[in-house]
């Protein structure tokens, strides 16, 4: 089929994910043909370095031959089970014990969702039934962070703290709230590590209680490193410290690692980077490295054994058709076992080369910050250095920015405030880095000379 007529075909029946659908009919669709380890190639032969991975997901890279045979076995052997009725895959069984003797501390149980939307989702019921059935049910308040994106599902779209996601909908709920985000750039009491963990701290303090105290809230969820946010990193020691005080408080604490697991921050779930044990961690993305839809909840030992107790005979009412879906549990494995074997090793060494490549931009009149650890990273545009002007909405960043790296042969995440993010696949080569760094360089000129941004410099 021609590549216009399939354009035409999306324009009229294809509703995109957190696009403008009028806009989107207008512009039509980039399509994408192939990739290959770290690059894809588009409709009209054109190659790009996938800098953001597909979706912050194909941490492996793309046609991982191991990975693309797994999957293929499965579907042979056995292309569906269900976890219902007490039945199960060999694929699930011990992908779940893998994941487990991986994962930090008591996190020995693993419940597998879709994706890392209805991951949230699951953990807002698991949680809200842990309280129930410790009698303690008047715990129903969440509290999030802003900036912090938890999937756009009902529930968690009230947890992430995104207007996009909540103008129209309704959201958030009377019972989910939020506390200022760690964002060091922007901060109002500084960048001082200290300073803004105290604040935190004083923050999430002062919403319990607001609340009514801790005896009245439930969890409170946050990323290692906030991504759809603008990828903002706390300082050393922020969540450690918010750890232990919600450990303090007896409210739990979940780790939303959908973005930042599977080597994305170096180890293989960012939370061993300060050596803490939440009671939950949710993740997605880059459990199978996007070829298969698949997300994970852990659950903590002390919490599964209150709500199995709580339960008894009963069934815990909460499941899906694809929980522990065979073909993705054998991806799962496979990708798993890319990750341990060889990338990453790789992931950690390129993302010390991204790190330091991208760095080496603060010097150009656009770049007001540099941020990231491993293979995740963002740089903030500006105008004013000094006073951290944004660029002017009426530049439209997101898209101009998306649509001009992209005519220089990488693909990177363009937000909204003039904000780049970066999340390569581990799999990259020094090579492809340095050419993220370089076209990145490009794209930065290129924009400077727009008329409209040099009226807004200073």
């Amino acid at each position: 089929m021609l590549a216009n007529s399939l354009v035409e075909l999306d324009r009229n029946h294809l509703i995109h994910p957190v696009a403008s659908w009028r806009g989107h009919e207008q512009a039509g669709v980039r399509l994408l043909t192939h990739g290959q380890g770290a690059t894809v190639r588009d409709g009209q032969g054109r190659e790009l370095i996938d800098g953001f991975a597909g979706l912050w997901c194909v941490n492996a890279g793309y046609g991982q031959p191991k990975v693309i045979e797994a999957a293929t076995r499965q579907m042979q052997d056995l292309c569906y089970a269900t976890g219902y009725f007490g039945l199960g895959s060999e694929p699930a069984v011990r992908l779940a014990a893998r994941l487990a003797e991986a994962a930090p501390g008591d996190l020995d149980h693993v419940y597998f969702t879709l994706g890392g939307s209805d991951a949230v989702d699951s953990t807002i019921r698991f949680v809200r039934y842990y309280w129930h059935a410790r009698g303690l049910p008047q715990k129903q308040h969440f509290i999030s962070v802003e900036q912090g994106y938890h999937g756009s599902s009902t529930a968690g779209a009230g947890l992430t703290a995104l207007p996009a996601f909540h103008a129209g909908f309704g959201v958030p709920y009377d019972w989910q709230h939020k506390i200022p985000t760690h964002d060091l750039y922007r901060n109002p009491v500084g960048n001082d590590p200290q300073t803004v963990i105290a604040a935190s701290r004083q923050h999430l303090l002062d919403k319990v209680e607001e609340l009514g105290g801790p005896e009245h809230v439930a969890a409170f969820y946050v990323e290692p490193i906030q991504g759809s946010g603008g990828v903002l990193v706390p300082p050393p020691g922020w969540m450690a410290a918010m750890r232990d005080l919600c450990a303090s408080l007896d409210i739990l604490f979940i780790a939303d690692e959908v973005i930042t697991a599977f080597g994305r921050t170096g180890p293989l779930f960012a939370c061993a980077d300060e050596g803490i044990v939440p009671d939950f961690i949710t993740t997605a993305k880059g459990l199978t490295s996007g070829y298969v839809p698949m997300g994970a909840v852990f659950m903590s030992d002390h919490v599964y054994q209150v709500i199995a107790d709580g339960a008894g005979k009963a069934a815990v009412g909460h499941g899906q058709t694809y929980s522990a879906h065979p073909v993705s549990a054998a991806v799962g494995l496979a990708v798993l076992d890319l990750y341990q074997d060889e990338l990453l090793e790789n992931g950690q060494v390129m993302g010390q080369r991204l790190q330091a490549g991208l760095a080496s931009l603060s010097d150009h009149p656009l770049v007001g910050d540099v941020r990231g650890r491993g293979m995740l990273a963002a740089i903030e545009l500006v105008t004013d250095k000094d006073a951290k002007t944004r660029l002017p909405a009426a530049a439209d960043p997101a898209n101009r920015i998306f649509d001009r790296a992209w005519d220089q042969g990488v693909v990177l995440r363009a937000f909204g405030w003039g904000v780049l993010g970066y999340a390569p696949p581990l799999c990259c080569t020094a090579d492809e880095i340095d050419q993220i760094v370089e076209r990145t360089r490009r794209v930065l000129d290129l924009t400077l000379g727009d008329p409209d941004i040099r009226a807004a410099m200073r």
